[in-house]
């Protein structure tokens, strides 16, 4: 690993933090903020992403920058489960279910159609 390669993750990971924030706060204007969807897009999208990577086979310095700093800095698995546990709190029993098993169920079908899309390119 050289200097260039860690500056390299420090500039996409801080890009793609900002991408997650921006993607979050147009589908959460959209959507409206009683279910979490600027997350579960922002997840599913990066599982998209991530499986397409997979499915390029890519070298390990690659692999680092595009799937450790692009993606691994634009999905939140911590911003899930914390708006899950505040659902929880607030007793909202349907929406918790519903984000678990959307997340879960979309998250895992996201990534291998990705993965089956990267393959063939």
């Amino acid at each position: 690993m050289n200097v260039l390669l860690w500056a390299a993750v420090v500039v996409i990971g801080g890009t793609g933090s900002v991408l997650r924030f921006l993607v979050d706060g147009v589908v959460g204007s959209v959507a409206g903020r009683d279910f979490p969807a600027g997350t579960l897009v922002v997840n599913i999208s990066g599982a998209v992403i991530l499986g397409v990577l997979t499915g390029l086979v890519l070298s390990h310095d690659a692999a680092l920058l595009a799937g450790t700093a692009a993606v691994g800095s634009y999905t939140t698995f911590s911003t899930w489960m914390l708006e899950t546990q505040r659902m929880g709190e607030e007793r909202q029993r349907r929406k918790v279910a519903a984000n678990i098993a959307l997340s879960l169920v979309l998250g895992v079908g996201a990534a291998a159609l990705g993965e089956a899309i990267g393959a063939h390119l």
